[in-house]
């Protein structure tokens, strides 16, 4: 993880139009959900619903709360907190205070989801759309054409430039070569004009992308 806190300390997007926060079944089991809440009285929060229970990410601690039955939506409830969901639509009461029309920003939940789901680096870019996925000592996703192609391969080990501020990742399979090139110095999304911290270069079997990133741990 050095190579990208490196790069994070040196220092939106239209290819989101294919990416997804919704839920997914796999092998009979919902996938966990992320939202980023924004609510009227500029109060916002994290919540990742998994099965049964949603972690509440607020800003200034963490909770865990069952679900509990409800005629409309989804609620849970630990008996002092409630926090009930309707679609892309909350409302979260603590008994002291309750906090209304809060709507989820889906641009930031699909970072947190990534974050949360133990994603160590993420980098997006536009035409053709794409997102590139990294965990350290894991996998790395390449999803591209606006996610009409996936891969996913064994995370290499970096290669770290400290003079360039550059980090490098090479992926050699039996018939795909990916390169990721990650250059700590300020980019702007080409489209949306997002701010991020890095400047990403991929190139998977001879054709080259162009986007930003940034580290998410």
């Amino acid at each position: 993880m050095c190579g990208l806190s490196l790069l994070a300390a040196c220092s939106g997007t239209s290819a989101q139009a294919h990416e997804t926060n919704e839920p997914v079944q796999r092998h009979g089991v919902v996938a966990p959900q992320t939202y980023v809440y924004e609510c009227n009285d500029n109060y916002s929060f994290v919540a990742r619903i998994e099965g049964e229970k949603a972690w509440l990410f607020l800003p200034k601690k963490t909770l865990r709360l069952p679900h509990v039955p409800s005629a409309s939506g989804a609620k849970y409830n630990d008996g002092q907190i409630t926090f009930w969901s309707k679609g892309n639509e909350a409302l979260i009461e603590d008994g002291q205070e309750t906090h209304h029309n809060c709507k989820n920003n889906r641009a930031k939940a699909i970072w947190e989801h990534a974050k949360l789901g133990g994603v160590d680096f993420r980098a997006v870019g536009n035409e053709p759309g794409w997102y590139l996925e990294l965990k350290q000592g894991d996998s790395v996703v390449f999803v591209a054409d606006y996610g009409q192609r996936r891969y996913k391969f064994a995370t290499p080990a970096p290669m770290i430039d400290l003079q360039a501020r550059v980090t490098t990742y090479r992926v050699q399979a039996s018939e795909h070569e990916l390169v990721i090139v990650i250059t700590g110095q300020g980019c702007r999304d080409s489209m949306s004009g997002e701010p991020f911290e890095t400047r990403v270069t991929v190139i998977f079997d001879d054709r080259e992308y162009q986007g930003c990133g940034r580290p998410l741990h």
